[in-house]
Order: C-alpha cells, then sequence, then structure tokens
C-alpha cells in the first residue's frame, strides 16, 4: 500500500482533474484554499478524491471535519490527510470522531469536545491520515516519503 500526495496551483486544476481520473492521490492546493478548490473539482472526477488539509490556528479540525463531511457529499473522497506538525495525530482524531453520526465526546491535547455534533456523516467511510512534517500515520501504519516527481502542473510525492 502507498499513499501519493499531489500538490498544485489553483491555475492547474484542470490537470489535477485529468490526473486524478488516471490515478489515486491525496490533493492539495498550493495557493487557494484546498476544499474549495476539491469542491470545484466534483464534476470532474470520476474516481475517489483524496484531500490534504494544513490545519492553523484559523483552520480547526472542527472546521476541517466540517468541510471534508461537506465535500463528501459532493465528490466521493478516499483518504484525508491532516497536517499539523507534532500534533497531526491529535488533530486527526478530533476529525475522525467528527466524521460520524455519532455524539462526540473526546478530550486530547488540542480539542475538548462534549455532546458535539457533525452531522450529516460521510455517505462512505473515510481514512483520516495525520502528517507531522515526516510521518504519514493511520494507526499503526507509518509511511515516509519515498520519492519525489515534479509534474508540468504540479508535484506529486509518495509515501509509504
Amino acid at each position: 500500500m502507498a499513499l501519493a500526495r499531489l500538490l498544485a496551483p489553483l491555475a492547474q486544476l484542470d490537470d489535477v482533474a485529468g490526473y486524478a481520473n488516471d490515478h489515486d492521490i491525496v490533493f492539495g492546493c498550493t495557493d487557494a484554499d484546498t476544499v474549495i478548490s476539491v469542491a470545484a473539482l466534483h464534476d470532474r472526477v470520476a474516481r475517489p478524491l483524496g484531500v490534504w488539509l494544513v490545519l492553523s490556528e484559523d483552520y480547526s479540525a472542527q472546521l476541517a471535519a466540517r468541510d471534508i463531511a461537506t465535500l463528501s457529499w459532493l465528490l466521493p473522497i478516499g483518504q484525508v490527510v491532516i497536517e499539523h506538525g507534532v500534533d497531526a495525530p491529535a488533530h486527526a482524531d478530533v476529525v475522525r470522531a467528527l466524521l460520524t453520526n455519532d455524539e462526540v465526546n473526546i478530550a486530547n491535547e488540542v480539542a475538548t469536545l462534549r455532546g458535539a455534533y457533525n452531522r450529516p456523516a460521510p455517505p462512505t467511510s473515510i481514512d483520516v491520515w495525520s502528517f507531522n512534517g515526516s510521518e504519514l500515520r493511520l494507526g499503526a501504519t507509518v509511511f515516509a516519503a519515498t520519492s519525489n516527481e515534479s509534474l508540468a502542473f504540479g508535484e506529486r510525492t509518495d509515501f509509504e
């Protein structure tokens, strides 16, 4: 198993759509909002698309979970990667918890939620990975970057 990240600017969205129809990728937009960029692909991508989200003080795990749930109703979302330094696994735990129809009660080093809901949940389950800048992690599975390729419209990094 492997995971491929594709980073590209908004101006290259047509190329991203074509590439995503032939490759399993997790996409991150380099110069615009990734969620809006992925939403713009909803009628141009015929297979599940992954989403790479970089969290910040202004963009929390709770907001990311809301965005992922919304996107999942526009187009099939396969994998999600949550990037946020050393706290990435804790942020990914919050996102994962909020991608259900259940009441969420979670307390960890990045959030405390009691009686929270984020409905409706995605129509299919989504794997939520974390990335701390060097390791890509989902449960006990840990990947590192194995190759990097510059494409005419962006940059692809493979993780295994």
